[in-house]
């Protein structure tokens, strides 16, 4: 989406996950998020009368519908579409990423769990739905592929899992190492499941 057609309300949002994927949710300030959307003062209550719970839910709901989407677009891009190719796609955006800006930032979707999983149901209930966004086009895509439709979803969450784990490992030791690990052995696990 194109920042300047972006509403203040669609700026909040995206600026809120930005935030949150840098210095988790607590660390977020809803005055922080004003600042980095260039949004008009007041308009936290105007948008989100229920506060920075409502907001923080709103950009995790973001932040789900685009991982789901950028499967699509690796989808696109890959010749000849195998498990292990998509999964090495969703990998390489963390790659490029932390090659290109550093290790600064992660999920939104991980900052928010571990900041809220156990204070906030409304928040923790809005992680799992977004997950569940984002787990639902790659089971498709597996399926697509020719992985059986029973065993899609779960190959979908263990890529997804690994992929998160990755990322934690990555930020930890600054390093890209832990992405291409586990794109590379993961890689003949997936498309194992093509034999099926």
């Amino acid at each position: 989406m194109d920042t300047e057609k972006r509403t203040p309300r669609d700026r909040m949002v995206f600026s809120a996950a930005q935030l949150i994927r840098r210095q988790g949710v607590t660390a977020t300030g809803v005055r922080d998020v004003v600042v980095h959307a260039d949004a008009p003062r007041g308009s936290v209550q105007h948008y989100f009368p229920d506060g920075k719970e409502q907001l923080v839910n709103e950009a995790v709901d973001w932040a789900g519908r685009y991982a789901g989407a950028r499967i699509e677009r690796f989808l696109g891009r890959i010749r000849h579409p195998t498990p292990s190719r998509l999964f090495t796609a969703m990998v390489r955006q963390w790659i490029d990423e932390y090659r290109a800006q550093g290790f600064g930032a992660g999920c939104p979707l991980a900052a928010a769990t571990v900041d809220c999983a156990e204070i906030s149901e409304s928040t923790r209930a809005h992680v799992v739905a977004a997950l569940d966004t984002w787990r639902r086009p790659v089971a498709a895509a597996l399926v697509g592929m020719g992985v059986p439709r029973r065993k899609a979803p779960s190959l979908a969450t263990v890529m997804i899992s690994a992929l998160e784990g990755a990322i934690i490992l990555a930020r930890a030791e600054q390093d890209v190492r832990p992405l291409t690990t586990v794109a590379r052995e993961l890689g003949p696990f997936l498309d194992g499941y093509l034999a099926d």
